[in-house]
C-alpha cells in the first residue's frame, strides 16, 4: 500500500451483531493487520429510536471473544475511549457540532435544502407511488420552493430536515475493489436526509464526516451498501473531500441460497459462544464466507489468515453459511486442542449442566477429556457426553442391559461373572481390566460386542460411549462395582 491503511467497523447498536456483521468486521481487521494498518471501532447510534439497551456490550463482547481487537474506538460501555480522533460513538460526537456544521455548509453552497414535509405527507406520497409503480423517491417538494415560502414555513415552526440535492442529470461512478466500476443514474437516486428533525445526522451524513475526519483510507461493508456508494461519492464531492477506497463484501446465504436469517438457525455470534464453537474455529469459518486463498486450503489459524488476506482474493458472489461445515471445523480445531485447554473450555459447560454435581474435580476431568475429545462436535455437548462419569448412581433399564441375541438371564448371568472377575482382578487399569474380562465371553459362549455392551450400559447407561476399559479405569473401582450390582438388581427385578 502506498498510503497508511486504516479501516473502521462501525455497527449501529439498533439490536445484537449477527454472523454478516461480524463477518464484515474481521475481513477489515484482516486487511489492517495484513498491511500493518489501524482497525478503528466507532459507533453509529444516530437512529436513537431504534436502540437496544444491550446492544453496544454485545458487539464488544462479540468482538473480544472472536480476537478481534481494535487500535482505536470505545473501551466500555460508557463510551471511554482510546485514539486521537474521538470520540468514537456518534451521540457523542453530535456534540462537537460538525454534523450539524457541515450540513449548514452545504445548505449554503446550494447542495442540500431544508424540507418541511410532513411524516404524513411523505406516507401518502409513498402510497401514490406504489399505486402507479413507481420506485420510492422523494418527489423534490421541497427542492425548489422559493425564500418566502421557506421563510413562511420556518416562521410556522414546521419540522425541519435537511436534504442532500442529487444533481437531477448525468451519472456517478465509482470503482469497487471487488466488482470493478459501478455506475448509477443520478436521476434514479433519492434526494437523502442528511440531518433529522432531533438535530441528530443519519447514517448518510454522520459516516461520510467521521470516515473523512477520521482519515480512513478503505471502507469495507457488506453488499447492501453499494446502492448507498453514489450518494456518498456525491456528497464527498459536495464537501470538497476525496472518498476513501470502496469494498464491498458478498452477500451471506442460508443453505438454500436465500438471506442467512433466524430460520436458518442461530445467527448471533453471542449464540454460537453460547453454543459451544471455539473462536478460532468461528474465526476461520468466518473467514471462509467470500474470501478463500485457492480452491482446496481451509484451515488457517489467525497469523495465516493474516498473512494470506487480500482484497483480491474476496469473490463476487453470494457466500453460503454451512452449519455443518462449521460444526466439522469445530469438531477439528477441538480435536487438536490440548486436553488441559479442552477441560479449561469444557468446565464452564459442565457447572452450567443440572446433571452433573459441582464443583467439577478439574483433576479428575482432565481424566475424562482424552476418553470424548474424539466425539465433541461443540463444547456445549460434553456435558451430555460425560455427565455420567460424575453421577453418584445411574438409571439402570433392564432391557437396554439385554444385547441382541440374548435374553435377560443370559444377561444377569454375563454381569453376576464379570463382578466377580473385576472383585477378583487385583488391577483395575485399562489393560488390566481388558485381560479379565476379554477372555469371559468365550467361557460364556457369548461375543465380545455382546458381553461388552451389556457391561457398558451398566457402567455408563448408554449404549454408546468411549472405549469401555478405559472408561472403566476413569469411573474406578468402587464405583463400577456399585452400577454393575445395581444393574444385576435391575435385572432380578
Amino acid at each position: 500500500m502506498t498510503t497508511s491503511v486504516r479501516v473502521r467497523f462501525a455497527p449501529s447498536p439498533t439490536g445484537i451483531p449477527h454472523v454478516g456483521n461480524i463477518r464484515s468486521a474481521l475481513f477489515n481487521w484482516l486487511f489492517a493487520r495484513h498491511h500493518g494498518g489501524a482497525f478503528i471501532l466507532r459507533i453509529e447510534d444516530t437512529d436513537q429510536a431504534r436502540l437496544v439497551p444491550e446492544a453496544l456490550s454485545a458487539i464488544l463482547d462479540s468482538l473480544s471473544w472472536l480476537g478481534i481487537d481494535w487500535d482505536e474506538g470505545p473501551t466500555d460501555e460508557k463510551g471511554s475511549s482510546r485514539g486521537d480522533f474521538g470520540p468514537y460513538i456518534q451521540s457523542q460526537r453530535k456534540e462537537q457540532g460538525l454534523y450539524q456544521a457541515f450540513a449548514r455548509q452545504l445548505i449554503d453552497e446550494g447542495h442540500a435544502y431544508e424540507c418541511y414535509c410532513t411524516p404524513e405527507r411523505l406516507t401518502e406520497m409513498r402510497k401514490r407511488q406504489q399505486e402507479q409503480k413507481q420506485p420510492p423517491k422523494y418527489d423534490e417538494r421541497c427542492r425548489n420552493l422559493s425564500d418566502e415560502e421557506r421563510a413562511r414555513q420556518r416562521g410556522s415552526g414546521a419540522a425541519t430536515v435537511v436534504r442532500f440535492a442529487i444533481p437531477l442529470e448525468g451519472k456517478t461512478r465509482f470503482s469497487d475493489l471487488v466488482r470493478g466500476e459501478i455506475v448509477f443514474e443520478n436521476e434514479t437516486l433519492d434526494d437523502m436526509v442528511l440531518l433529522k428533525s432531533d438535530g441528530f445526522p443519519t447514517y448518510h451524513l454522520a459516516n461520510i464526516v467521521d470516515d473523512h475526519h477520521m482519515e480512513i483510507s478503505h471502507v469495507i461493508r457488506a453488499e447492501e451498501w453499494v446502492s448507498s456508494t453514489p450518494r456518498h461519492v456525491l456528497l464527498y464531492e459536495a464537501l470538497g473531500w476525496d472518498p476513501p477506497l470502496f469494498a464491498h463484501l458478498p452477500m451471506i446465504l442460508g443453505p438454500d441460497r436465500s438471506k442467512l436469517s433466524k430460520r436458518h438457525g442461530a445467527t448471533s455470534l453471542l449464540e454460537y459462544r453460547d453454543e459451544g464453537f471455539l473462536p478460532e474455529a468461528m474465526m476461520n469459518f468466518l473467514a471462509l464466507l467470500g474470501w478463500a486463498l485457492d480452491d482446496k486450503t481451509e484451515i488457517f489459524n489467525q497469523g495465516e489468515l493474516i498473512h494470506h488476506f487480500s482484497i483480491e482474493r474476496i469473490g463476487k458472489t453470494g457466500a453460503i453459511f454451512n452449519r455443518e461445515k462449521l460444526e466439522w471445523m469445530n469438531g477439528l480445531y477441538i480435536r487438536n486442542l490440548p486436553v488441559h485447554d479442552l477441560a479449561d473450555r469444557m468446565l464452564p459447560f459442565l457447572e452450567k449442566s443440572a446433571d452433573i454435581p459441582k464443583p467439577v474435580p478439574q483433576d479428575y476431568l482432565a481424566r475424562i477429556v482424552p476418553l470424548v475429545q474424539e466425539r465433541v462436535k461443540t463444547l456445549a455437548e460434553s456435558a451430555g457426553l460425560t455427565d455420567f462419569f460424575f453421577a453418584e448412581s445411574i438409571n439402570q433399564d433392564p432391557d437396554a442391559l439385554v444385547q441382541k441375541g440374548m435374553d435377560r438371564e443370559g444377561a444377569l448371568g454375563a454381569l453376576e461373572r464379570a463382578l466377580g472377575k473385576i472383585e477378583g482382578n487385583a488391577g483395575f487399569d485399562a489393560e488390566a481390566l481388558e485381560g479379565a474380562l476379554r477372555p469371559l465371553a468365550e467361557e460364556l459362549g457369548l461375543k465380545t460386542g455382546q458381553l461388552f455392551g451389556t457391561l457398558r450400559v451398566a457402567v455408563t447407561g448408554r449404549a454408546a460411549a468411549p472405549p469401555l476399559f478405559e472408561t472403566m479405569a476413569v469411573l474406578g473401582r468402587d464405583r463400577c462395582l456399585s452400577r454393575i450390582a445395581a444393574a444385576i438388581k435391575a435385572l432380578e427385578g
